[in-house]
């Protein structure tokens, strides 16, 4: 399928990366993700994390990134997947049901969460001078990473290809019992159940360069002690808060 779909220009032209795709052996990925590529390169694209190439938007000012065109064709491919096997797998739950579970499973953490059980970090590739580890901790990097994958494998392979990864790595999290609870919405409703002032959530601090920023943020529920929490992106750091006030509020019997 790769040959009808281009992904040019191809970071594979980068001088700050080519030692490093040469170098890059992918076999071990290869056997994780159950798919042999007849074109490897596809893989490594969803790999060369921008930091090699200057930033998010590829080597030049209008220039397209492979790596952001297979991001964007992953979260397609994974986002339908999920939503048809909900649709089989539970048949007598109703739309608000089904969106809150595709929301979760489709999430930046739900993502990131599959690409640490698959060891995608040791493959993403880097730009020296950069700090090797921060990217890889980023939520961000590695769920952006992941849908890169999927992507890669969907041009490659083909859909069932593509299904057949999700499947795999997704199945322990889409059988459950109850629908997940997003925490910040877990909170509102109990601040809503107790007649209080939703909760406020303000960026007490950002730092880190772009590919791999860093933001402190603070939340408060009237009535409990504000907390603090450090995410790869806005609304990780936000459920880190909303997660640590729900705790304090079970702990208290609140």
């Amino acid at each position: 399928m790769a040959d009808l779909y281009s992904l040019e220009p191809s970071f594979h032209e980068d001088k700050i990366a080519m030692h490093r795709l040469k170098d890059l052996d992918l076999t071990g990925l290869m056997e994780k993700l159950g798919h042999a590529f007849a074109h490897p390169d596809l893989l490594r694209d969803a790999l060369v994390h921008p930091s090699l190439s200057g930033g998010r938007t590829g080597r030049g000012k209008g220039q397209a990134s492979p790596y952001e065109r297979l991001e964007f064709l992953g979260d397609r491919v994974l986002g339908l997947t999920i939503a048809h096997w909900l649709f089989d797998l539970y048949p007598k739950a109703k739309e608000g049901e089904l969106a809150k579970r595709h929301a979760a499973l489709v999430s930046r953490e739900a993502l990131a969460t599959v690409a640490e059980r698959i060891g995608l970090a040791d493959y993403i590739l880097l730009a020296e001078g950069n700090d090797q580890n921060a990217p890889r901790k980023n939520l961000a990097a590695s769920s952006d990473a992941m849908e890169g994958v999927i992507g890669a494998l969907y041009l490659d392979g083909g859909l069932e290809v593509a299904r057949a990864l999700i499947q795999k790595y997704w199945a322990q999290d889409i059988d459950v019992a109850a629908t997940p609870a997003d925490p910040k919405t877990a909170l509102q409703e109990y601040a809503q159940g107790k007649g209080l002032p939703l909760p406020v959530y303000k960026v007490v601090e950002h730092t880190g360069p772009s590919h791999a920023p860093c933001f402190l943020i603070e939340g408060q529920v009237k009535g409990l002690v504000p907390v603090r929490a450090e995410g790869g992106s806005k609304r990780e750091a936000e459920k880190k808060v909303a997660c640590a006030l729900l705790e304090e509020i079970t702990r208290n019997g609140k």
